[in-house]
């Protein structure tokens, strides 16, 4: 009994000692934290990146901004043999891709303490990164062409609006989050076919003014070149308060879909400690509420103590309105979704 004692405590002891040395302030170095880039950059580096160098003054993190998930996971293909990045951020289909490749590498509890707090939706593979921001796909519209606010995704077929709509199709997520919703709406099962959803897209097509806004389609809606459009609601949120009471954020009644953005330790990181200690931060509730306050994500670490205005304005108090969605299933329908949305419903737009 006393061997076994001693195991005991001798494992515990190492533990906490592994564990002490990756979150331990003495930690150096340099790391390249790559996620989005725009508002996300600067939010990220107030909230989240300033704060953790004060606290760990021996590390420097150097941020690599990319505009989408797909030209970050295309740079980790080009670095697999001398990685560049030590952490990335980017949207959950992609990191399940790059779980895939082995170009990210396994994370565990005895490294990033935090983990052990999060909620089950943030686990998206076990031992991999996990999520550390959850968002929710939104219509947006122009206040002044519509004296009483829309409740449905429906209003995105009216032909009122026909014209003066920018709607963001695949490859993007919120292309395929729209069908998904679309689904929802006419009660298909999307697990079995997408066929309604796909027919009744296309019905929508004619009316958009663009499947590809740029610069993006919040900014075409505040400045009234379109009166509707498809967004995530973190960046919606931010941009409502720009715009001088123009923008206009719906959650449709019929649901929405979860998006979530993953942070993964880069396999090869030339400096692992240093990056665990950041993956860590970025999950513990300090980090989470702040930038949670300043760009209206849903905390994944539910200790975070965010204040009452922020949290109303997240998906946190809303879950029951999202709509069940495997992104590691979604992603193997990406290929056969992305051709129905270019051959059915934007060709049906020209």
């Amino acid at each position: 009994m006393m061997r076994s004692k001693l195991l005991s405590t001798m494992v515990f002891a190492a533990l906490l000692a592994t564990t002490a040395q990756a979150q331990s302030p003495d930690v150096s170095g340099e790391i390249t934290l790559t996620a989005y880039s725009g508002i996300f950059q600067d939010k990220y580096q107030e909230a989240v990146i300033k704060p953790f160098m004060a606290k760990y003054p021996k590390v420097k993190v150097s941020y690599f901004a990319s505009n989408a998930s797909s030209a970050m996971l295309g740079n980790l293909r080009s670095q697999a043999g001398d990685p560049q990045t030590d952490v990335v951020i980017f949207d959950v289909s992609t990191s399940l891709i790059g779980d895939k490749e082995d170009l990210l590498a396994e994370l565990n509890t005895s490294d990033v303490p935090n983990l052990a707090d999060l909620v089950p939706q943030a686990i998206v593979k076990e031992g991999y990164g996990p999520a550390v921001t959850f968002d929710n796909l939104v219509v947006i519209y122009n206040k002044e062409a519509f004296p009483t606010a829309p409740t449905s995704l429906s209003v995105l077929w009216d032909k009122a609006y026909a014209g003066k709509m920018a709607v963001t199709s695949m490859p993007s997520i919120l292309g395929s989050g729209l069908m998904v919703m679309t689904s929802a709406m006419l009660k298909e099962d999307y697990t079995k076919s997408v066929k309604q959803a796909a027919a009744k897209l296309a019905e929508m097509a004619p009316g958009v003014q663009t499947f590809d806004p740029k610069p993006d389609a919040y900014t075409l809606v505040i400045n009234g070149t379109d009166v509707l459009g498809t967004g995530w609601n973190a960046r919606s949120q931010y941009y409502a308060d720009q715009s001088q009471g123009k923008l206009g954020v719906m959650l449709p009644q019929e649901g929405t879909i979860l998006q979530i953005n993953t942070i993964n330790l880069v396999k090869g990181s030339k400096n692992p400690d240093a990056a665990k200690a950041f993956i860590n931060y970025a999950l513990s509730p300090e980090a989470q509420a702040a930038f949670t306050e300043a760009m209206f994500y849903a905390p994944v670490n539910p200790k975070a103590q965010v204040s009452p205005a922020a949290a109303a304005r997240t998906v946190a108090g809303q879950l029951d309105k999202t709509l069940p969605l495997d992104w590691a299933w979604a992603a193997t329908k990406s290929d056969e979704w992305n051709q129905i949305w270019k051959r059915q419903i934007i060709s049906a737009g020209k």
